[in-house]
């Protein structure tokens, strides 16, 4: 037997590590900077850079793809290289990934705060960006994917099945869904509209989810925790039930965060469908790591890093019961928009991704550094400062989510709302988002001690760049050796193993989305329908700079409730010509898809310098730079070209005429405030976004004074 020498390598793993640790501990301090100002908006200190709507964003990419994206290749890096025996396919293209990833990190850390976004969720990042990810992301999956074609290992364990549907899957969200008309160096437009931008963008969205926040974890999982235990993986056969189950049927679930939408029925209901169906892999998974700790119960007492792993698994599976349980039908009409979403949401990323990250992070320092972790006594600290501050985020906003979606569906005996003004549902929850923040605080610390720990336990020992290792050459007969159609023999063919997995998650996008563009009946005409017109291109584009989908929804649901506060439900015909769509998932302020027209121009002007002075109690930001810059009309042409790339049916040659309709609109809403005692000029950004929310909704209203709104083509 010819035995082989070879040397794992360490180094990119370290970097990996160091950079989870600083990107966890920057992505919830601006976390809690967020949560912060829900109830005290004075926190962004009146500068457009860090208003919730601009620094949410920050937030979210701050923690999913630096924090989490990090601790997935931190934890791939080194499992993978042992589980197949070899040494990474290729150095240069892991340090690409490492530096091309945390290039793109600092890239939307600049750029989210200068209000350059395309406002759709977990994929805000402009098309430059989108660009480099793509690279990024096809040198890890080359590196991946070459790494296990060398490997020594004649089979695959369970780990690089997750790994390698995470690679693959990615790749098809992300580019899928990234597909846009640039409009400028660092403006574009998707090539999707309204109904069908939307369903695109959640079958990312829940699958960015799905497979950059739960199958690579997973993978992790079913790595370090029997390491750590000291334990085998319980059951093998659940393992593949598990994997198999979980690609197959996680891709059809994005619809579910499109309930009681203008999204035609039947493509909510199979959105509904598959994701209760989730329950029964998801759970499986979850077993299958519990029970991997038989007969080591006594040391999660003692080893913080199975305390931390114990708690992820737990949090994965209340968040996988608690997921298809929001994606009924009935459920959701409560839950939807409110902050029972938003907590959700973080029993994964603080529980599962988080929990499992410092773990990780706790078992892996001490093997690169050969030595003990400097302080286990700390760790321990941060353990219980963390799952304290779990609860004290999550429970006052599962309450906060329970009383908002109650409120706004109260009715009084005569008929009316109860509470018809929306603020007052606002201000009831302010003690609950006070608690979340110290709930945040506590997190934040619990970091803090991590890398405390970390620091101290590097200088305590001595790094290893290199590990050397030795295993015999895997044989071409070794990978033929098990009996055909079984998951062994499967196992030892890596390309048949990733064609079977590519084709498990093509299926549901395929049968969801293809009939959305090619069946009309999906989204009926409207007349009365017409492209936005110059001046409310750019208002809109202004809406998407500071980031108001993150607090508003455009889009009215069939429900009494709604329909008394806000007008005629939303028809899936009004947002043909929406690139990007802007239905929203949050509703910290209320719906505005029918605010064209409710109010005076004089009204949003001083809401937008101070919310309160028309909304008393409104911890809505003041907007004070919208009154005084300048409005960009340079440019203008190059999105009207693109939007009628799209598909906006801009007649050719429009954009030559289009600074001239603009300014007389733009003339008109001046006009308009001056009679309400506000004298401001015509070049002013808040012209632009006034013209744009004057719009909203008002299409369906009057066909034939929408007809003249915006340029047709002939």
């Amino acid at each position: 037997m010819n035995v082989e020498t070879f040397r794992y390598d360490n180094r990119v793993v370290r970097a990996f590590c160091l950079a989870t640790a600083f990107w966890g501990l920057i992505g919830t301090s601006v976390g809690l900077l967020a949560a912060c100002q829900l109830f005290w908006p004075g926190l962004n200190l009146e500068l457009p850079f860090t208003t919730f709507g601009r620094i949410r964003p920050l937030h979210t990419n701050a923690v999913v793809f630096a924090f989490v994206g990090n601790g997935m290749f931190m934890g791939i890096y080194w499992s993978l290289q042992r589980l197949c025996k070899a040494r990474m396919f290729s150095d240069t293209l892991s340090w690409l990934n490492f530096w091309g990833w945390n290039a793109i990190i600092v890239a939307a850390a600049l750029t989210l705060p200068l209000g350059l976004t395309t406002s759709k969720e977990y994929a805000e990042l402009e098309w430059p960006i989108d660009i480099a990810i793509t690279v990024v992301w096809v040198a890890f999956t080359v590196n991946l994917l070459g790494t296990v074609l060398r490997r020594r290992e004649k089979h695959m364990y369970v780990a690089i099945w997750f790994y390698i549907a995470t690679a693959i899957t990615v790749a098809v969200l992300h580019i899928v869904n990234s597909l846009a008309v640039p409009a400028g160096p660092f403006k574009s437009y998707p090539i999707y509209a309204g109904v069908q931008d939307a369903l695109v963008q959640w079958w990312y969205g829940h699958n960015a989810v799905a497979f950059f926040l739960t199958t690579p974890y997973l993978g992790l999982m079913y790595y370090y925790l029997p390491k750590a235990a000291n334990r085998p993986v319980f059951s093998y056969r659940l393992s593949i039930i598990h994997f198999w189950g979980l690609i197959f049927i996680y891709i059809w679930a994005g619809p579910h965060h499109l309930l009681y939408t203008a999204l035609p029925d039947w493509a909510q209901s199979l959105g509904m469908v598959f994701s209760v169906m989730l329950v029964a892999p998801s759970w499986g998974g979850m077993l299958n790591g519990l029970l991997t700790l038989r007969g080591a119960w006594d040391q999660v007492r003692q080893d913080p890093v199975l305390k931390f792993l114990v708690v992820a698994v737990t949090a994965y599976g209340m968040a996988t019961l608690e997921g298809p349980t929001l994606a009924v039908k009935s459920v959701n009409a409560l839950s939807h928009y409110t902050d029972w979403t938003i907590a959700h949401v973080h029993t994964g990323a603080l529980g599962w991704n988080g929990f499992l990250t410092f773990g990780v992070l706790y078992w892996l320092f001490p093997r690169l550094y050969h030595t003990k972790l400097w302080s286990t006594k700390l760790a321990n600290y941060h353990f219980w400062i963390g799952l304290l501050g779990m609860m004290f985020y999550l429970l006052p906003i599962y309450v906060s989510g329970v009383t908002q979606g109650l409120m706004w569906k109260q009715f009084t005996g005569d008929g009316f709302l109860q509470y018809g003004n929306f603020l007052d549902i606002v201000i009831r929850l302010l003690p609950m988002h006070k608690l979340r923040a110290l709930g945040g605080t506590f997190y934040v610390t619990g970091i803090v001690l991590l890398c405390v720990n970390l620091y101290r336990t590097a200088r305590s020992g001595r790094f290893e760049p290199e590990t050397e290792a030795q295993a015999p050459a895997l044989r071409r007969s070794d990978s033929a050796g098990e009996k055909r159609w079984t998951h062994r023999w499967l196992e030892g063919l890596p390309v048949t193993f990733t064609v079977l997995t590519t084709l498990a998650i093509l299926v549901g996008g395929l049968v969801e989305i293809v009939p959305m563009f090619l069946i009309k009946s999906n989204v009926p005409t409207l007349a009365s329908v017409k492209p936005y017109t110059p001046l409310e291109v750019l208002g809109r584009d202004l809406y998407i700079r500071e980031g108001c989908v993150g607090c508003h929804s455009q889009m009215v649901r069939p429900f009494r409730s709604e329909t008394e506060r806000y007008g005629e439900y939303s028809k899936a015909g009004e947002y043909v010509y929406d690139h990007p769509f802007l239905w929203g998932s949050k509703r910290t302020g209320p719906d505005l898809h029918r605010v064209g027209g409710k109010y005076p121009d004089a009204w949003h002007y001083n809401h937008m310098e101070d919310p309160t002075s028309t909304s008393p109690g409104s911890i809505m930001p003041h907007y004070p730079w919208l009154l005084t810059q300048k409005l960009d009309t340079a440019p203008l042409k190059a999105r009207i070209a693109a939007l009628r790339k799209v598909g906006v049916p801009y007649p050719p040659g429009y954009e030559d005429t289009a600074a001239a309709e603009l300014k007389t609109q733009a003339d008109q809403i001046v006009a308009n405030l001056k009679s309400g005692m506000i004298t401001t000029e015509p070049d002013r950004e808040i012209i632009a976004l006034i013209a744009y929310l004057q719009r909203l909704g008002t299409d369906i209203k009057t066909p034939a004074a929408t007809a003249t709104a915006a340029p047709t083509a002939e």
